[in-house]
């Protein structure tokens, strides 16, 4: 009888590297549901289908897979909107981004709520500037684009963003007032070309007319 074939260092890699991404994909889908404070580890382990001890292993814990997953969100949203894009465009991005990952949305929601540890207070500091830079470039953006004559005339462009990311996210901070409102899946493709479409003439139309 053959002796079973011990895998080489290549395999193991991958093997492993497979296993951290079952856990962070875990991961995020229990923290979307329970919240940082309310997830365990043991079920996250379980979503994954592995031992619990890996956990330790590879990220240190619950909070470095916290840490981890917010530095995998913060470098999906560098690229998500292309320079140059016409305001339709990045409405339209930022709904795909939300609502083809609804999971990753709850965890940002729940951070929003003030769900978000940090490892000690200085990296909390760090985040919120990084935040707040963030959101003053978006502003100034809304700003471009009225100076431009894209966005609609009148609107404060802080309103604006701010009305963007509750339109953008009510699918999934309010599910059930988009359902009955709108008589529809909050997350149905459907529901998101609504709310593309009306989002844009609620920026754009000085008179309600139709969208183009």
């Amino acid at each position: 009888m053959a002796s079973r074939r011990s895998p080489g260092p290549e395999e193991r890699g991958r093997a492993a590297e497979q296993t951290r991404e079952r856990i962070l994909a875990a991961a995020v889908r229990e923290f979307g549901a329970k919240g940082y404070a309310g997830a365990r580890t043991a079920g996250i382990a379980a979503r994954a289908g592995v031992n619990q001890q890996l956990i330790s292993y590879y990220f240190g814990g619950k909070q470095g897979l916290l840490d981890e997953l917010r530095r995998r969100w913060q470098e999906s949203q560098a690229g998500r909107v292309p320079e140059g894009a016409s305001l339709a465009e990045s409405v339209g991005a930022h709904l795909d981004a939300t609502l083809d990952n609804p999971d990753w949305a709850r965890l940002v929601v729940w951070q929003a709520l003030g769900d978000c540890p940090f490892a000690d207070a200085e990296d909390g500091r760090r985040q919120a500037e990084s935040r707040r830079a963030e959101l003053a470039a978006a502003v100034d953006n809304a700003r471009r684009r009225q100076e431009d004559g894209e966005l609609r005339a009148g609107l404060d462009p802080r309103f604006a963003l701010l009305a963007a990311y509750a339109i953008v996210f009510a699918p999934i901070t309010m599910p059930q007032f988009v359902r009955d409102i709108l008589d529809g899946d909050p997350l149905s493709p459907e529901i998101r070309e609504l709310l593309r479409t009306q989002l844009v003439a609620l920026l754009t139309e000085d008179q309600g007319g139709p969208v183009r």
